[in-house]
């Protein structure tokens, strides 16, 4: 039924955006479809960057406008690297600010952030038994 996903991240800057998230974390600029929406590539489902100020509202019955300071949203990214001390330093060059120190888990190390614009993710180095490890 379901054919692919798309993950859409709202930012206030796009043009900061598309630094953070193809200086950042390796991401390359795909199309541009107007001045505050662009397509990122790298991963296996497209990523779009959206310009929204802060302070709209997201939809017409939301209680609450978007805010770019550090927000707690159930939904967050996990980027899967092959080296997370070198993904970390490159994230933190590049405007994320770190939320915990890299740690070990039963199927490898995980690192969380915060990009620019409020977003938790996390950077994971999988060890050969992944979340296998887990079962």
């Amino acid at each position: 039924m379901l054919k692919t996903a798309l993950v859409n991240i709202d930012v206030d800057n796009i043009e900061k955006a598309i630094l953070f998230y193809t200086e950042g974390l390796g991401l390359r600029l795909g199309r541009r479809f107007d001045a505050e929406f662009v397509e990122l590539l790298g991963l296996p489902c497209p990523v779009y960057l959206l310009q929204n100020q802060a302070g709209t509202l997201p939809f017409p019955t939301a209680r609450e406008g978007r805010s770019y300071s550090r927000h707690w949203s159930p939904v967050h990214l996990d980027f899967v690297v092959d080296n997370i001390e070198l993904a970390s330093q490159r994230v933190l060059a590049h405007g994320a600010r770190i939320e915990s120190d890299t740690k070990e888990e039963p199927y490898g190390k995980l690192a969380m952030f915060s990009d620019p614009f409020g977003h938790g993710f996390c950077l994971i180095e999988f060890n050969e038994q992944g979340y296998g490890a887990l079962t």
